[in-house]
């Protein structure tokens, strides 16, 4: 709570609040952005213009910061004990601690929604159930953050849970927030299906790539794809279980598979579907990227069962552990409900 706290206890200097840092940084590339071969490689040039775009959107929601700070000062020097007054102070001191991390989205599609998809490893039931979990742990932090949620592709369990679930989420920053989410999740638990009540082990997996827009290019050849159509199945819209409306695209070079059967036609699949894949295929080609810089960081965005990222142990004891940062947390229901964040930040700020 920021009652009766001034604002400028609200608003550090310096660091994370540094406009003149991003103004120069915006003045290096709008240099770069003016030299006459910029477009001599147009793949260069559109990272420079989204790198830009990016710390002038940055920097004008800092700036706005700023100008309800300045505002606040004199109003709370004029009426300090004004209930409007201290109730703005509260949400400006929220909104100054959001803010802190604006500069930790660094890369040009941090910015964009994400698609999530979560995967049941082998183990039936369990990780099918533990996958179920995940699903309403991720829907449920979207939630905390303002984010709408869309099911494009889901295949329930055999008995339990689901086998797989692809969301589309849509938000400000949702790519930059779930990005590190990326790998091998495993849950230690007492079994609510084993009737000897012992304890289990099971594992999903998380892949996320970001929801490009039509400013971020990505070529793809027809000829390249595999198309094909198939009877829609589990929850859905109006055609599910009564026409061949779900839609599977296969890009044959990178053996690259994406699938949408949630939208009420064919058309609308597919046209969802071929969205995904261009997403998919930016975020490989980040990937290789990533392989080329630093071999150590591609890792991370592996998902293969070696790549464990997380535990959460819910017997003998109580503990989610992130394995890359060492973070962790004791309320392992409160984890589970969506409280992921320290998490995500955790990942951010270790690059």
């Amino acid at each position: 709570m920021f009652y009766h706290k001034s604002p400028t206890t609200l608003l550090p200097s310096g660091g994370f609040f540094d406009p003149e840092k991003i103004k120069s940084q915006i003045d290096e590339l709008s240099t770069v952005v003016n030299t006459p071969d910029l477009w001599d490689n147009p793949e260069n040039a559109r990272a420079v213009l989204q790198k830009k775009s990016a710390l002038e959107k940055t920097l004008n929601e800092l700036m706005e910061l700023e100008s309800e700070y300045q505002t606040l000062s004199e109003l709370y020097e004029i009426a300090p004990d004004d209930a409007d007054v201290l109730n703005a102070i509260e949400k400006l001191g929220d909104a100054a601690h959001r803010a802190k991390f604006i500069t930790l989205f660094r890369d040009p599609a941090d910015g964009n929604g994400a698609f999530l998809f979560i995967q049941a490893g082998a183990g039936g039931t369990e990780a099918q159930d533990w996958a179920q979990m995940m699903s309403r742990m991720y829907t449920r932090w979207a939630e905390r953050h303002g984010f709408t949620t869309e099911v494009i592709e889901e295949h329930e369990g055999d008995t339990a849970g689901i086998k797989n679930i692809t969301y589309r989420i849509s938000g400000e920053r949702a790519y930059g927030w779930l990005k590190n989410e990326i790998g091998v999740h495993r849950l230690v638990r007492i079994s609510p299906f084993n009737a000897n009540g012992k304890r289990q082990t099971s594992f999903a997996s998380v892949d996320v790539w970001p929801d490009i827009d039509d400013t971020i290019e990505i070529e793809i050849n027809e000829k390249d794809l595999r198309i094909d159509t198939y009877r829609a199945s589990g929850a859905g819209g109006q055609h599910v279980n009564k026409t061949d409306s779900a839609v599977r695209i296969t890009h044959i070079p990178t053996n690259t598979v994406v699938t949408c059967q949630n939208e009420r036609s064919q058309i609308q699949n597919r046209e969802m579907a071929m969205k995904m894949l261009r997403s998919k295929l930016y975020e490989l080609e980040m990937q290789k990227r990533a392989e080329a810089e630093d071999a150590a960081k591609a890792a991370q965005k592996k998902i293969e069962w070696g790549s464990q990222i997380r535990n959460y142990v819910l017997y003998p004891y109580q503990l989610v552990k992130d394995v890359r940062t060492d973070v962790e947390k004791t309320d392992s229901g409160a984890v589970l409900d969506g409280d992921l964040d320290e998490f995500m930040l955790a990942s951010l700020q270790r690059g």
